[in-house]
């Protein structure tokens, strides 16, 4: 009989990066589900008469949108499919962890631009409100640099695999 190593835990950076994409994927279908509310009254107001024609319900519709690419853009990113394209010839384990290092790269650096822009973009924002929900703009903006720190937090734990393809460490 053959003795088969168990498989090793994950470490406390993949629990977490697990439970945060988890917490984010809830998120992802909260904001989509609030997103039908402004935009049915949007709808309903605009074609019918049965209520009246809500101003505020095209900017909150926006807020969420923006919300909810960005909580999409997250999880793409630690799932390998947001920014992920097949244009290579089918390659060898360390070919293709070099391929997926070099793209993640270039994630890394939108998203060094999303934390560093982001900041002076919310920042710009910070003593602003909207002008017809009067709601503070910050929490708009601040969706740029959370999802920079975000892709961080996930490309850190992608290059960590990659790396340990292409070093042979990898089981």
């Amino acid at each position: 009989m053959t003795d088969i190593p168990a498989p090793t835990p994950p470490g406390l950076w993949r629990r977490f990066t697990r439970v945060y994409a988890e917490v984010l994927s809830a998120l992802l279908a909260v904001t989509v589900g609030l997103l039908i509310i402004p935009v049915s009254l949007q709808i309903f107001s605009r074609y019918t008469e049965l209520i009246p024609s809500y101003i505020w319900t095209e900017e909150m519709a926006r807020f969420m949108f923006i919300w909810t690419i960005m909580i999409g853009a997250m999880i793409g990113v630690r799932e390998s499919t947001h920014f992920e394209v097949d244009v290579l010839p089918q390659m060898q384990p360390r070919g293709e962890a070099v391929a997926r290092l070099l793209g993640r790269l270039g994630v890394l650096a939108a998203a060094c631009v999303f934390v560093f822009a982001g900041i002076e973009f919310t920042r710009f924002a910070w003593k602003r409100t909207s002008e017809l929900a009067d709601l503070p703009l910050w929490l708009i903006h601040v969706a740029w640099p959370v999802t920079g720190v975000t892709w961080i937090v996930f490309l850190g734990e992608l290059v960590l695999a990659d790396l340990k393809i292409i070093f042979g460490r990898a089981k």
